[in-house]
């Protein structure tokens, strides 16, 4: 049985929208705004920021989570979703299947592309090291890279409470988790933001588009 980690505190601004969360936020509402949905379903909606910057920019989101004190659309686990196949446009997780074990994890993936029509955006924390580099060319602007750390050691994961895997921890390398993920769903894209490396993206199509 899922079990929610967190009180509603762990959300309180302050604290919890950095900086780096910030530009996560920017490219998780851009991502959704791209795939021009009627309707999305934001799974784990924490303190509500991204539902309320979608409706500035005219979208409807309903939001599913298992903790009623988070006023969600829907209350429900994300492994059995209470609503009906192909009910969303988009279905939408940000930094939520890694507080599931893998297993199930995958199971919430899978719930989430039946409630989809056509898409899937989320995101994953992704603990392999980075250097960023800013580079400056006139005319053509400013550009941010992310360049591995040589030498970096791969890390096991030991569970912190809230997070039972990350990518590129032992046993969670990038290629297995996105080769998982897309037994549910057609991978279109992956990436890490650069303003937050920790968070890395996915887009997916569902397979009956």
């Amino acid at each position: 049985m899922i079990s929610k980690q967190v009180d509603k505190s762990h959300y309180d601004f302050a604290r919890y929208m950095s900086r780096a969360r910030w530009q996560s936020l920017w490219h998780q509402l851009d991502e959704v705004l791209r795939l021009q949905p009627t309707r999305v379903l934001e799974v784990g909606p924490g303190p509500g920021i991204f539902k309320s910057l979608a409706k500035l920019a005219g979208l409807s989101v309903e939001t599913l989570d298992i903790d009623p004190e988070l006023n969600p659309d829907h209350v429900g686990s994300v492994t059995a979703i209470p609503l009906p196949d192909h009910s969303y446009d988009v279905v939408c997780a940000f930094q939520i299947l890694e507080h599931l074990p893998y297993e199930q994890s995958l199971l919430a993936f899978r719930e989430m592309t039946r409630v989809s029509r056509r898409h899937l955006v989320i995101s994953l924390p992704d603990a392999k090291a980075v250097w960023r580099y800013t580079i400056q060319i006139p005319k053509l602007g400013v550009f941010d890279c992310l360049v591995p750390k040589p030498f970096a050691k791969v890390q096991p994961h030991t569970f912190d409470g809230e997070h039972y895997w990350e990518i590129n921890k032992e046993d969670y390398y990038l290629k297995k988790i996105s080769r998982d993920l897309s037994e549910y769903a057609s991978m279109i894209k992956t990436y890490r933001v650069t303003g937050n490396p920790y968070h890395r993206f996915f887009v997916f199509k569902n397979f009956n588009l």
